[in-house]
């Protein structure tokens, strides 16, 4: 009996994942209306935010209005206002008519940044005279500028995609930090990090960490506490080169922000690492936890002193060793495995829309792009630091969304039938 009560269990588990997967740049791949808000998504690594969450509703714009919003935004300003456009609740047509003549307050993704003030991070859904459905700030006096226009696609309960024809802003939204205008000292001091920053700055490591924050960085900062741990090697004995290869293996050359870093599973190069494999680090995560492997010892991912794309400042709670100069005698090179990736960049943006395409949005990634190796001892050269830089609706746009969906339903077809085998033998033992 306990054995039926087993594999029911594993069953129903199975199932609900089936059922919750998704990939929203895959499902907007193709539609060229939205070509731009999905290079975008992309880009700020939104798109992993939003296929983290099991029940999501994300309202995008068309080439048009993207444009509109994106003139003369830092992609961190970018990001914040995609988040908002991202509502953490199921709403398909039928539900958002159903609001009447009342409102609704519900909770966008932007408000689970803490960046929000007070419930500045919250939507009004409001059904409006004639039938529209608008969508505004909760900020006081907000108007209702941004509409429903149609459905894009849509899984039950899980996912919903509805275009809108305009964003949802209100005053203070913009303006958050870019990486070039931040001190990184100064922030990894204030985030409690006091040692780790002396020593970037001590080795010239903070030079080449600061080049790298106009074009990709990932930083594992570990925290004050971490440099007290008991069995931490004394770092004062390494020689100059190996302390700079210690602190660029603390940072990756390109933007993996937290959500992005819990679906990379696997071997991930670092600013020290080379091409037979050393000093890559292995990325594990559990749940919301994201753990990073050295061979040697493993730290917890804490939290986000800046999320600020093509820059993101991560917390941790222990010193990362490379196996290489802690691991005793000459370890070999990896053998060949799994190597983990951001997802790959959506399309980018056709000829005919009217803003110019993001950086990253050049082309779809379908290999792990091959990052510059830094081949330790060879310490930071001194440079100076781096400063940055409505389709058809109705059975035709249905049998894309149709073609689109096809794997997710495969997936959750053959999901179905396991459970029924699965069932039926729990039942007979």
């Amino acid at each position: 009996m306990a054995a039926s009560h087993h594999l029911i269990l594993l069953v129903l588990c199975l199932t609900a994942a089936a059922a919750s997967a998704h990939n929203i740049t895959a499902i907007l791949d193709g539609r060229s209306e939205y070509t731009l808000y999905n290079s975008y998504l992309s880009e700020t690594k939104v798109c992993d935010e939003i296929n983290s969450r099991s029940s999501v509703t994300v309202l995008v714009l068309t080439n048009g209005a993207m444009s509109s919003l994106v003139a003369n935004l830092s992609l961190a300003d970018i990001k914040n206002a995609l988040r908002l456009l991202t509502l953490l609740d199921y709403f398909d047509e039928k539900k958002l008519h159903s609001i009447g003549s009342s409102s609704q307050l519900t909770t966008s993704l932007y408000q689970t940044t803490g960046q929000a003030a007070g419930d500045m991070g919250h939507v009004n859904i409001t059904d409006l005279r004639g039938g529209k459905v608008a969508f505004a700030s909760a900020a006081p006096g907000a108007k209702f500028q941004s509409t429903y226009t149609k459905r894009v696609a849509d899984f039950p309960s899980n996912l919903s995609v509805l275009e809108v024809s305009d964003p949802i802003t209100f005053p203070g939204l913009f303006g958050a930090p870019s990486a070039s205008s931040a001190n990184l000292t100064d922030l990894l001091e204030k985030a409690g990090c006091k040692q780790f920053a002396r020593l970037i700055v001590s080795s010239g490591v903070v030079k080449t960490y600061q080049a790298a924050m106009d074009k990709a960085l990932t930083l594992f900062a570990p925290n004050d506490d971490a440099f007290k741990a008991k069995d931490l090697p004394d770092l004062s004995k390494l020689t100059s080169a190996d302390l700079v290869a210690l602190l660029q293996y603390h940072a990756l050359p390109q933007y993996a922000p937290k959500a992005s870093l819990k679906v990379a599973n696997g071997r991930i190069p670092t600013l020290a690492s080379t091409g037979a494999g050393k000093y890559d680090l292995t990325v594990a995560s559990s749940g919301d936890e994201v753990s990073l492997d050295t061979g040697v010892d493993k730290s917890r991912v804490a939290s986000t002193v800046l999320d600020a794309p093509p820059t993101v400042i991560l917390t941790v709670d222990s010193v990362l060793l490379p196996h290489v100069i802690f691991g005793g005698a000459p370890s070999p090179a990896p053998a060949p495995g799994p190597v983990a990736d951001v997802p790959a960049s959506a399309p980018a943006p056709e000829g005919s829309a009217p803003a110019p395409s993001p950086k990253a949005a050049g082309k779809k990634k379908k290999k792990k792009a091959k990052f510059p190796s830094h081949s330790p001892p060879a310490p930071p050269a001194d440079s100076p630091d781096m400063s940055p830089a409505d389709a058809p609706a109705g059975d035709a746009a249905d049998k894309v969304e149709s073609k689109k969906n096809g794997a997710a339903a495969a997936a959750v077809s053959f999901a179905a039938s396991v459970a029924s085998v699965v069932l039926a033998a729990a039942f007979l033992l």
